[in-house]
């Protein structure tokens, strides 16, 4: 029988990293490694990697007009990738999964910019394919969020939530 496991992935070896950086307090020390990857990678690169990237970068991105693009080329990328793809890097992923969370992020960042109406619409495209998502703490996470966001947007709410990746 072939061996199945995927190849290291050197590049998301490098995204792993600048993460923990950025969740052990030093977000400007993981943006300035995704900046790089980001360059390295391209804006044609591979998609897989663009998404994550983009997505990650997003979370240490203090402007949030600078935040807002980096959601939407992590979610352009996304559109652009396959489930081929995202299991090459791991057996349990699915790009459908990644979704949910690139409208949640994307809702979100423009409800904290006062466009309301395009924060409802993402968050929307966000409920619609939260059934993808697992019953773990992950899904949980983004479910709550997801209320969180929505009710915001109702409440026409612009500040930053306590819970948010950039928070």
């Amino acid at each position: 029988m072939a061996d199945v496991t995927p190849a290291p992935d050197p590049v998301m070896q490098r995204v792993t990293e600048a993460v923990t950086r950025g969740h052990e307090g030093d977000p400007e020390a993981a943006r300035a490694q995704l900046l790089t990857l980001w360059e390295e990678v391209g804006d044609g690169g591979d998609a897989f990697h663009r998404c994550v990237i983009a997505h990650y970068l997003a979370d240490v991105t203090p402007e949030t007009e600078e935040e807002l693009v980096w959601d939407e080329r992590a979610l352009a990328a996304a559109h652009e990738t396959t489930d081929e793809r995202a299991r090459s890097y791991h057996a349990s992923l699915a790009i459908a999964g990644f979704f949910p969370s690139l409208h949640l992020n994307l809702a979100d960042v423009l409800r904290r910019l006062g466009r309301f109406d395009e924060a409802s619409r993402h968050a929307e495209h966000a409920a619609a394919r939260i059934d993808v998502l697992p019953h773990d703490g992950y899904g949980t996470t983004i479910r709550e969020s997801l209320e969180g966001v929505q009710a915001m947007i109702a409440a026409r709410d612009r500040t930053a939530r306590a819970s948010a990746p950039h928070a």
